[in-house]
């Protein structure tokens, strides 16, 4: 079949070139319409559930609003849990399903229950609502409002960014939310006092009665006349400041009306109650965070936010500019950049590589020419089958081992040509393109064969990587499918394109070209002689080690025990840190610190961020919730981005980001009242959207009562902060929240004729102001709100102050009816799985994550006693090295199997097939050392370079393994002859593809650009243990094999060669 195949493409060249053009058109397509991202979306499936009752504490949140939800959510069909987080304020459920559910059908199933749920909250609690669409890789596009502080207020500011900005900006296709940060919301508030009201005689009751009657609209149906109809409208809504100040409360004894203007102390422009802010380079700011649709294309997305965002700008007041301060598509173009830069790299070393040694001209552009292809191939089935392009799908591609088959077809062409013309006399005839066409057909279908049958080892050696679940799986899933495609194609193309091309360029027209003649004699010339060269190296090891086979086995197995010695020591982590170029940090002050405080504390460590380090260009944090509040922070933390300039030659305070960032950590460690942890953007908001956490590592303990669980997290705590490479440890925040508790006194309300709900309204109207309606401005809308102004809502007296209205018309002060006192309370109440728990976060710096995180489990046993009832796990990136580390246990044995199997069938002999299996430890022998000499941790990315070198050092032994037993059918019977024949015919081809796939992986082994990180270990994994598994497979399995002929016929071992 593969004959026919090959036969026929050389003979059909047009039905080849039509094949090679449609790969071109689509492939060119394909690339530039596919998805394109820096990292794959590793955020799990997840639909959040938002619950905002601005006055209701924490313990209530929980109880009346997280817990119902909850409850609701876990029996929905496959979820696999639910976690939440309930503040002063807010509730947020994370209800997290199965992948293979999709997109829609989970929200479908959350928003059904949500229906019965809102029945269970009781009225004026809120309502739950589901999160916008979007993961971790959600926010794409941050930015400020700029703005000279002389011409706009952070109101005015604020106004515009949610009018304006948000409006058009939340048209793009692709976008799911524009959240808005920072500055304060805009609404019409009358401010009273107390006695102001009580000197009037009028009642809170009485003034909220009056603003809600008096801001209306109405409609009387129409009136016919002049034959047309004439609609009726009666307006009455307020339309500015002197309308609210005018609206008439009550008649004075005297008949004289009583407006609002009489009794207010002010009516005026005012502000929502603030619960979060927006800093920018030292000052308060206002901004925004676009968030992108789940499974958009982020590249493209970028693109048109940014002709948005130039349109927009034209339609803005003078003076305001839009500033993009952490803008996704540079890291895409970072990262893009590096992947093309390796490959191309990778792709010319190959292409001289395999010059050099085949010392063809013409086969190095064959299988030049075929990179591309095999490329252009894969992108059409990325596209097709919604494979993204980013740094893991593409960055992994190795083209030494996609051309393996171009290389043994073009070498198995070469050699059948020269022994031809050696038969016939090269130099007096020339061969005819009939006779090319018929010896390439005969040479690329006995090569095909056994190349065939390589290619198809690699491509199943990828089938596990497919079968890995989690993280893990979205990680490397897109590697194996983007290597596979593009091996796909090169094996279509090794069965069409590269037997026809290989006949055409070796034909008689091509043939006798001058200056290919010439320069191909210079190349076979130094072909020959590096070949020569290696040879007379080898030869006498070959020599020297069938002189001494057990001395042989018994030092590989030495060498082999003392690598497994060495990998029991080596450390582990989940994935390598993607360097996004830029720094996220969380600055914590004391717990229960107002907001003033942390805006304070936060533009101060700007300043001097900004004035000690002219690498910063931008620092900007955010402090508590935005306007969609799907990241439950406190008041008390800020969730910071320091942007730094990328080109690294302008940097004057460190040579690279680790000394930088070890500099400013330092820095900030000498200012008083606040630490700091530290991250990465991007990397932080999956953390936290995934798992709950900020940090790289969570040592969680569940329990029942929050005292206990608080009192073990403080101890964790400190025995944390002992371990070595344990850094930003810090315990989540749960208590110390400071409160004012105003406690019913039961039997006073029941003397007075009051009930409780009268009382919480007179408390959330006072203080946190009273919705009276809207008021309009166009298209604009406002708030009209009532509260205590600002000096009568200063301290806890004003609460026992605050006047309450009586059946009878009296009023009475709020201390003679409750209790009001400090009484601090949980700042944050978190669950996972139904459990309330605490966390201590720790990030792990200087150290691998896996020894740390057992330094910390070994202290934890030794000297922290549980109580009953309570439990400690682990989660972050450790726990998804433990996921991946199963998962790979199960993976890896099924690759091994598979391998033998096809081994097994490819040879028909259960005895050679474990001889060239021994190929497999021995290439992990040299990743392993190849890892220890780089002193890099074992990580899944080397662990999925395992897999890849399993599969690839395999194919040296086959090769080897078929030449000694065709040699044996064509009658050389002395095993000695045999093997020295056999490994001198092959060392080339050997040579060619090890080299070849080496060499591939070289500019991946030592890049040091974005995103080089996560490719580092795999490359080094692949380079160091096919360096080790072809030396050994071309010294230890001739040993093997002489071994076993010796067993089976009794052969006088000399030498004949």
């Amino acid at each position: 079949m593969i004959r026919k195949i090959i036969d026929y493409s050389i003979n059909h060249r047009m039905m080849v070139c039509l094949l090679v053009i449609v790969i071109i058109v689509g492939g060119v397509w394909a690339m530039r319409t596919i998805s394109v991202d820096s990292t794959p979306d590793i955020t799990n499936n997840q639909v959040q559930v938002i619950t905002v009752a601005q006055n209701l504490s924490t313990t209530d949140i929980e109880q009346f609003i997280t817990y119902p939800v909850e409850m609701a959510m876990s029996n929905l069909p496959g979820v696999e849990d639910v976690r939440s987080v309930s503040r002063f304020g807010l509730s947020l459920v994370t209800v997290i399903f199965k992948d293979n559910m999709g997109t829609y059908l989970p929200r479908q199933l959350v928003q059904e229950k949500l229906s019965a749920v809102r029945e269970e909250i009781p009225e004026g609690m809120g309502s739950p609502e589901m999160g916008p669409i979007t993961t971790g890789l959600g926010e794409i596009y941050l930015y400020s409002l700029e703005a000279d502080t002389a011409l706009y207020t952070p109101q005015e500011l604020r106004t515009i960014q949610d009018w304006t900005v948000r409006r058009q900006l939340s048209m793009i296709p692709g976008v799911v939310e524009v959240n808005s940060m920072g500055g304060s919301i805009k609404q019409y508030e009358i401010a009273f006092s107390p006695d102001r009201l009580l000197a009037a005689g009028v009642s809170i009751s009485q003034l909220f009665d009056a603003l809600k009657r008096n801001n209306v609209n109405t409609g009387g149906a129409y009136i016919e006349k002049d034959h047309q109809s004439h609609f009726i409208r009666g307006e009455g809504v307020v339309k500015s400041v002197d309308d609210i100040r005018k609206i008439v409360v009550k008649q004075s004894p005297d008949g004289m009306p009583v407006t609002v203007g009489d009794v207010a102390d002010d009516v005026k422009y005012g502000q929502q109650v603030r619960y979060g802010a927006f800093t920018q380079n030292g000052h308060e700011a206002v901004g925004g965070a676009i968030m992108m649709l789940k499974g958009s294309n982020s590249d493209k997305v970028i693109n048109d936010v940014k002709k948005r965002v130039a349109e927009v700008q034209r339609s803005l007041p003078p003076g305001v500019k839009i500033r993009p301060f952490l803008d996704r598509s540079e890291l895409i173009q970072r990262t893009t950049s590096t992947i093309a830069r390796n490959l191309i790299e990778g792709a010319l070393i190959v292409v001289f590589v395999l010059v050099l040694l085949l010392g063809s001209i013409r086969g190095g552009i064959i299988t030049a020419s075929l990179i591309p292809l095999s490329l252009l191939f894969a992108f059409i089935l990325m596209r097709i089958t919604g494979v993204w392009a980013n740094l893991m799908s593409l960055g992994a591609i190795d083209f030494g081992i996609i051309v393996d088959g171009a290389v043994i077809i073009v070498e198995g062409t070469v050699h059948e040509l020269e022994r031809y013309l050696s038969t016939v006399g090269s130099g007096k005839k020339t061969i005819s393109q009939a006779t090319v066409n018929r010896l390439t057909g005969k040479a690329a279908g006995s090569m095909m064969h056994s190349a065939f049958f390589g290619q198809v080892i690699i491509l199943l050696v990828f089938t596990p990587i497919l079968f890995l679940s989690g993280v893990s799986g979205k990680m490397f899933q897109p590697m194996a499918y983007t290597f596979a495609y593009a091996l796909a194609g090169a094996i279509l193309l090794c069965l069409t394109y590269v037997p026809m091309m290989t006949a055409v360029l070796n034909g008689p027209t091509v043939s006798s070209w001058k200056w290919l003649q010439g320069a191909e004699r210079m190349t076979v010339r130094v072909s020959h002689w590096i070949m020569d060269i290696v040879y007379v190296l080898y030869r006498p090891a070959l020599r020297l080690s069938l002189k001494h086979k057990a001395s042989v086995i018994i030092m590989t197995m030495g060498v082999f025990a003392g690598t497994l010695v060495l990998f029991s020591r080596m450390g582990a982590e989940f994935i390598p840190s993607l360097d996004e170029g830029d720094i996220a940090f969380q600055l914590f002050l004391r717990p229960g610190s107002s907001l003033s405080e942390t805006i304070k504390r936060e533009t101060e460590v700007e300043r001097v961020l900004l004035k000690e380090f002219p690498e910063v260009k931008t620092v900007c944090g955010r402090i508590g919730v935005s306007a969609v509040p799907n990241d439950p922070m406190g008041m008390d933390f800020t969730d910071s981005f320091i942007i730094l300039e990328k080109d690294k030659s302008k940097w004057k305070s460190a040579k690279d980001k680790k000394e930088l960032l070890a500099k400013i950590e330092e820095r900030l460690s000498r200012i008083p009242g606040i630490t700091c942890a530290f991250s990465q953007p991007v990397e932080l908001r999956t953390n936290e959207l995934m798992t709950g956490i900020r940090e790289d590592v969570a040592v969680k303990v569940y329990g029942e009562s929050l005292d206990s669980l608080n009192a073990i997290g403080h101890r964790l705590e400190h025995i944390i902060a002992e371990i070595p490479g344990a850094k930003d440890v810090a315990m989540e925040r749960t208590s110390g929240l400071p409160q004012i508790t105003v406690s019913y006194d039961r039997d006073q309300l029941a003397q007075f004729g009051l009930d409780v709900e009268k009382l919480n309204q007179y408390i959330s109207t006072a203080f946190a102001g009273g919705y009276a309606g809207d008021v309009f401005e166009g298209e604009k809308r406002f708030s009209l709100v009532l509260r205590l102004d600002d000096k009568s809502r200063r301290s806890i007296n004003d609460i026992r102050e605050l006047l309450v209205d009586l059946p009878n018309g009296s009023q009475i002060p709020m201390r003679e009816l409750a209790s009001i006192s400090y009484q601090p309370g949980p700042m944050q109440i978190s669950r996972d799985g139904a459990s309330r728990r605490v966390y201590v976060g720790l990030n792990a710096r200087g150290r691998d994550i896996a020894s740390v995180v057992a330094d910390i489990d070994r202290a934890i046993h030794e000297k922290l006693q549980l109580p009953s009832g309570y439990r400690i796990t682990y989660d972050g990136s450790f726990k998804n090295l433990q996921e991946a580390t199963s998962r790979m246990a199960v993976v890896v044995p099924v690759a091994l199997l598979i391998i033998f199997l096809l081994l097994y069938f490819a040879l028909k002999s259960m005895v050679e097939a474990l001889m060239i299996y021994v190929a497999v430890p021995l290439a992990t022998l040299g990743g392993v050392i190849a890892l220890a000499l780089r002193d890099m941790p074992f990580s899944i990315s080397a662990g999925v370079g395992f897999i890849v070198l399993s599969g690839v050092a395999v194919l040296n032994g086959l090769v080897l393994i078929n030449r000694f037993n065709s040699l044996q059918e064509e009658g050389v019977e002395n095993v000695a002859r045999r093997i020295y024949r056999g490994t001198r015919e092959r060392l080339r081809p050997i040579m060619l593809t090890a080299a070849a796939a080496m060499l591939g992986f070289l500019p991946m082994a030592v890049s040091g650009s974005a995103g080089a990180e996560v490719q580092r270990p795999l490359a080094t994994v692949v380079i160091g243990g096919l360096f080790t598994s072809t030396m050994l497979t071309l010294v230890l399995l001739p040993v093997l094999y002489a071994l076993l002929k010796r067993k089976k016929n009794a052969t006088v071992w000399k030498d004949n060669h």
